[in-house]
């Protein structure tokens, strides 16, 4: 399909009104409905690794105002800064460009996974610690664009809705199929799974449709199950699909983590991490001097400052350089390449953006009462992979 043919700085100015910082959901609705077309679909677009498909994007955000948005997680531990970052700078982009955003708090599918030894009151408390990081750190939650739902309830209240369509997909299905969609729980096909993983795909299917989603916004590691949505509108002859936006999976910090592991306390920085345990990890992290890719310090910047300040900041003394300002990726990994650059440059500088985005969550845990309780509690579980 043809690129959007809008002018390039109007599109950056506005994917840079989204910035966490300066959200505001009152002035994202009127500004909203004042976007062109382009604008909208370069904002939502540039969530995703991937897009399927982009004309029916492009198409949906022409004739629906309001398009619904999909995306889900396990309460499950501690949340790495991918989970909260990352998540809070999409949803605000999703909402900037006039779409509704259906979070569904798979606690069901938690117990199904065996996450926090499958103790529902466990998730539950998991599931509202999640809730009070985005609120700390900046997911635009006011204005009623953003919805938080409990698969529990809101399965249990439309049930008869539910489980046929559960049924349903099961039996268009063979088992082979529903095996290949094992990585969307953290597991693979050689894995010994339960009935109740093997079930789990089927239902994650139907969250979708049960949801009404038009756009399904999750990792790329939740894209079979996506694609599953998407063969079984073939098979039922609909002809709107979900569209799926998958958006980039951030890597641990440790060389040759593809993903972080909330097991491994190094690979990842939390959401409510000391200033001095994110200076630690980002110290000890991979990061090969002129290397970029594998490079888990020049993601981070990619994917958590760069959207979230719009510029990044190298400081140095004069002896060696200055202070260098970099405004896009292609910038800093060019001075990275050539060794302008040095990791003992890049990770101090690394180190002080995430503080500064992290600050706010810190002194929300430890100022509000119900989220120190919430905190506390969490840091007591056992993580359960």
């Amino acid at each position: 399909m043809a690129e959007p043919q809008a002018d390039e700085a109007s599109l950056e100015q506005q994917l840079n009104a989204t910035s966490l910082s300066s959200s505001s959901s009152t002035s994202d609705q009127n500004s909203a409905s004042q976007l062109t077309l382009d604008q909208k679909f370069a904002i939502v677009r540039s969530i995703g690794e991937e897009c399927i498909q982009e004309d029916e994007l492009r198409n949906l955000l022409d004739k629906k105002p309001e398009p619904v948005c999909y995306d889900g997680f396990e309460p499950s531990g501690r949340m790495h800064i991918a989970q909260g970052v990352m998540k809070a700078i999409n949803v605000n982009k999703l909402t900037s460009a006039g779409c509704r955003v259906k979070i569904w708090i798979a606690d069901w599918f938690a117990k199904l996974n065996n996450k926090m030894g499958g103790d529902l009151k466990k998730i539950e408390t998991v599931g509202n610690y999640f809730i009070e990081i985005w609120k700390a750190v900046g997911m635009d939650l006011e204005g009623g664009k953003v919805e938080f739902l409990w698969s529990s309830k809101e399965i249990n209240a439309r049930a008869d809705e539910y489980w046929p369509l559960v049924l349903d997909i099961a039996q268009k299905n063979n088992l082979k199929r529903i095996l290949r969609c094992s990585q969307i729980m953290g597991r693979s096909e050689q894995d010994e799974l339960t009935a109740a993983q093997i079930f789990y795909p089927c239902m994650q299917c139907a969250d979708i449709f049960y949801l009404k989603a038009d756009i399904c916004q999750l990792g790329m590691d939740q894209r079979k199950v996506n694609v599953l949505a998407r063969e079984y509108c073939d098979d039922i002859k609909r002809k709107n699909k979900p569209i799926i936006l998958s958006h980039h999976m951030l890597p641990g910090l440790l060389q040759g983590q593809e993903k972080m592991s909330k097991s491994d306390l190094s690979s990842s920085i939390f959401m409510e991490d000391e200033e001095a345990d994110v200076n630690v990890k980002i110290k000890k992290a991979y990061c090969p001097p002129q290397i970029v890719e594998g490079n888990p310090c020049l993601e981070y910047i990619k994917y958590l400052v760069l959207p979230w300040f719009h510029e990044f900041t190298v400081e140095r003394s004069e002896s060696n350089g200055g202070n260098k300002t970099f405004k896009t990726f292609e910038e800093l990994t060019a001075a990275y390449e050539s060794g302008e650059v040095h990791p003992g440059d890049l990770k101090p500088a690394l180190s002080k953006a995430l503080n500064k985005i992290l600050e706010p969550v810190r002194q929300h845990f430890k100022n509000d009462k119900n989220a120190r309780e919430l905190l506390k509690k969490i840091k007591a579980y056992r993580v359960t992979k």
